[in-house]
């Protein structure tokens, strides 16, 4: 069984590596996303959780094998990340159930790009896609679709070049992630490397997800812009231009983002003041201070081509 490996993936892909900075940015901030996590605090004051994540440090412990995806930390690591994170990371076989009951009620139809199986694998449907002639639901509305993975993690459900509790790889075919689908809906309906590329720009735009933890993030980040790598040389047979890359790694750094979901804010943003005695007027005086300090997670608008607060989707601003 073949499995993924991260630890020499900057080796093997150049232009990755490259565009290391761009993949740690928070869009919000301007500067770049934090540890959010204690795990590597043992290394050094470098790696304290409100500290910013940079390209030195986040290559170095990817090299060292230190910073790994879940798949490939220790049993014992994956339990410590679960009690003290919540953090669980899910099969593709239940996120394809899932995304599949997504696409059902898009489509009004079940088994669109695969047929599950009892055994939690699935058959993928290698005929073209079908779209019915309602304009609601021709190929480009499926593309421009929005989807949202919330606490994202590695993003499995938005792309799956492998299995989150395997690590096996996975071929194009029978990828399962809501991006993977529009990719393939994008293969199938167009004809040139331009038409391509404008549909895969639109369905990279029209995918969002947010992470607590920099390091799942960071991973999240760098499987997007592999998959756009994999997609695009299985298409058309030679790799991606560095224009091309960056074009993609901007879409990312804006969808994919680091953002507390209790909050909507990024993390740690609300700074612990030194004691000191206040009276009761003040007290509701500071309360106000506190709520100016947030910073609340930005996202963009592709459409309209503009910025938003994350909130303000959800209706409480």
């Amino acid at each position: 069984m073949s499995k993924i490996n991260f630890s020499n993936i900057f080796d093997q892909y150049d232009n990755i590596k490259r565009i290391i900075p761009n993949l740690l940015k928070d869009q919000t901030t301007g500067k770049n996303i934090v540890w959010a996590t204690d795990t590597y605090q043992a290394y050094g004051d470098e790696y304290d959780k409100q500290k910013q994540m940079n390209e030195m440090n986040s290559i170095k412990l990817i090299k060292d094998g230190i910073m790994l995806p879940r798949i490939m930390k220790t049993k014992e690591q994956q339990d410590e990340r679960t009690k003290g994170k919540a953090e669980v990371f899910t099969p593709s076989w239940i996120c394809n159930k899932m995304n599949n009951y997504c696409d059902e009620q898009w489509f009004n139809r079940k088994n669109v790009f695969n047929i599950e199986n009892e055994d939690n694998t699935w058959t993928t449907i290698n005929k073209k896609i079908q779209f019915n002639n309602d304009s609601n639901k021709e190929w480009k509305r499926y593309v421009d679709s929005r989807r949202i993975e919330i606490t994202c993690g590695e993003a499995p459900y938005i792309v799956s070049r492998y299995d989150a509790t395997t690590g096996k790889k996975l071929k194009i075919n029978d990828r399962i992630g809501i991006l993977d689908r529009k990719l393939r809906i994008v293969n199938e309906n167009t004809n040139n490397e331009e038409e391509w590329l404008t549909w895969v720009y639109r369905a990279y735009e029209s995918v969002y997800g947010f992470e607590f933890q920099g390091d799942n993030l960071f991973f999240a980040r760098i499987n997007l812009v592999q998959t756009f790598i994999d997609y695009y040389t299985e298409r058309f047979s030679k790799n991606p231009t560095n224009k091309m890359i960056d074009k993609i790694t901007n879409i990312i750094s804006w969808n994919i983002w680091q953002m507390d979901g209790l909050k909507d804010t990024i993390p740690f943003e609300m700074p612990k003041d030194e004691f000191q005695q206040i009276s009761f007027d003040d007290f509701f005086s500071n309360i106000e201070k506190e709520k100016a300090k947030l910073v609340y997670c930005k996202i963009k608008d592709w459409r309209v081509n503009k910025i938003i607060e994350y909130r303000s989707m959800k209706g409480n601003k």
